[in-house]
Parts: C-alpha cells; sequence; structure tokens
C-alpha cells in the first residue's frame, strides 16, 4: 500500500469515526424506522470535548515515550500541554455551569477506537511509529476542526460553551498545519 493510501485511509477512517460519533449519538428512529437528527445538547458537546482532547493527550503521551525524532517529540508535548489547557477549560466551565457530560454507547465506540489506536503505535518504533502518530494527528485535526465548526459551534446552546469552542479554532488550526508540516517532513 502506497504512503498516499495509506494516509488516506487513516485520514478517511477518522474523520468517519468522529463523525459517525457525532451524529450518529444524535438520532433516533422515528414511529416510521427513520433516523431524524436531534440537535447536540451541551451536556453531548461536553461529553465530546472531554473526550476528543483525552484522546490527543493519551496518544501525545505516547509520542513523548516512544518518539526518538526531536520534531515529533516536541508536537506530541505540545498537544499534550494545549490539549490539557483545553480540558481543564472545558471541565472548568460544565462545572461552573451545572453541565454534566454525557456519555453513551459512542463515547465509549470513540475511546476502543482510541485504545486500537494506541495499542497499535505500542507496537511501532522509529520512523513507523512518527509516521503512524503524525499521519493519525492530521486526520484527526482535520476531522476535528470539521466537527467544531459543523455541529458543536452550531449546536452549543450556552454562549460560553460557544465561546470556548470558537477559542480553541486557531490552536486547533495551527496544530494541523504543525502536524502537516512534519508529515512532509517524514515522507
Amino acid at each position: 500500500m502506497s504512503v498516499a493510501t495509506r494516509y488516506s485511509k487513516v485520514r478517511s477512517l477518522a474523520f468517519l469515526a468522529l463523525c459517525a460519533f457525532i451524529t450518529a449519538g444524535c438520532s433516533e428512529k422515528s414511529s416510521m424506522g427513520v433516523a431524524e437528527a436531534n440537535p447536540l445538547t451541551d451536556a453531548n458537546i461536553a461529553a465530546i470535548v472531554v473526550g476528543a482532547n483525552n484522546i490527543d493527550i493519551s496518544a501525545g503521551n505516547i509520542a513523548l515515550k516512544r518518539s526518538n525524532n526531536a520534531k515529533v517529540k516536541d508536537f506530541a508535548q505540545r498537544m499534550v500541554t494545549d490539549h490539557t489547557a483545553v480540558l481543564n477549560s472545558a471541565v472548568k466551565l460544565v462545572t461552573k455551569l451545572g453541565v454534566t457530560p454525557v456519555n453513551n454507547d459512542l463515547v465509549a465506540t470513540l475511546a476502543k477506537q482510541s485504545q486500537e489506536h494506541e495499542k497499535k503505535l505500542n507496537t511501532l518504533s522509529g520512523k513507523a511509529f512518527d509516521k503512524s502518530y503524525i499521519d493519525h494527528e492530521v486526520a484527526y485535526h482535520e476531522a476535528v476542526i470539521g466537527v467544531i465548526e459543523g455541529q458543536l459551534i452550531p449546536s452549543a446552546q450556552n454562549q460560553e460553551l460557544k465561546a470556548l469552542l470558537v477559542s480553541v479554532m486557531p490552536a486547533f488550526r495551527a496544530h494541523l498545519k504543525h502536524s502537516q508540516m512534519i508529515q512532509a517532513a517524514l515522507n
């Protein structure tokens, strides 16, 4: 399988998993058996924010332990630092608002997919590790940006929660650009 094909597959899987997680969790069967979209609640959004940030923190910690590439390690440290800050801000806000993140089967599915990715990362070393980690980071940030802009921000009812989501977008775009630069250097 070519590098471009592998990257496309990783990107597509990450995007589909995140989109399925967001959209499938927001639908239910009508009396006619057709799925109807339910808007995301702030509690759903809180669970998504917590889960998405924990995933990137965990993968970053693995990269800090397993990579020998200084650029990959610097990027991983940035992911741990920035996503921990976003996670802490989100937890502080939802605590202040009295919103309890609502987990469901889809949150568990996303966590399971993350565990599988981490398991794979833990079997790799050297350039194979760096490539797998960075390819996933590019795909993940592309998907997260799309979901935040297309689903979470429009669905957020609380203005402080919406403002938090808007405020993280420049950092997530910078993460994407940074990961793409490293990806290009690794190819």
